[in-house]
């Protein structure tokens, strides 16, 4: 496809649009700043969808391996598949949604290294209460 054809990388043009990706500029690398909120909350859930993926598709997979011959078990791998995505459609657009809101009624802009951080690190507490008990005692 030639550049000048319309939807011709649209996806990419799209995220890289969002400002998501560091830009290289005369061999100097910055970040331009998420200003507004749809912005930053963007960022943060995609972070927080990839991030959980790259947990549960493995373990999906693992599971899909291991239970193959069980009679009921091989359908774990699919609900752990669909932990992984819709736990961040649903949890995570609320949860990312706070967060940009809380930076957006700061004044204070994101840059993507704290959209990361952030995407990410709400898998890791959902990965910790996850293999802790805790939610086994309440």
């Amino acid at each position: 496809m030639e550049s000048g054809e319309p939807g011709a990388g649209g996806l990419l043009q799209q995220i890289l649009s969002l400002r998501l990706v560091p830009r290289v500029d005369n061999g100097t690398l910055y970040a331009t700043p998420l200003v507004s909120f749809p912005e930053m909350w963007y960022g943060v859930f995609l972070w927080a969808l990839v991030s959980s993926l790259s947990f549960h598709i493995p373990a999906g997979l693992l599971a899909l391996f291991t239970l193959r011959h069980h009679k009921y078990g091989r359908f774990m791998s699919v609900s752990i598949l669909l932990m992984g995505v819709v736990g961040p459609i649903s949890a995570g657009i609320l949860t990312s949604a706070a967060i940009a809101g809380v930076y957006r009624a700061a004044a204070k802009q994101m840059i993507p290294f704290e959209a990361l951080t952030l995407g990410v690190g709400q898998t890791f507490c959902v990965m910790v209460i996850s293999f802790s008990r805790i939610l086994a005692t309440l």
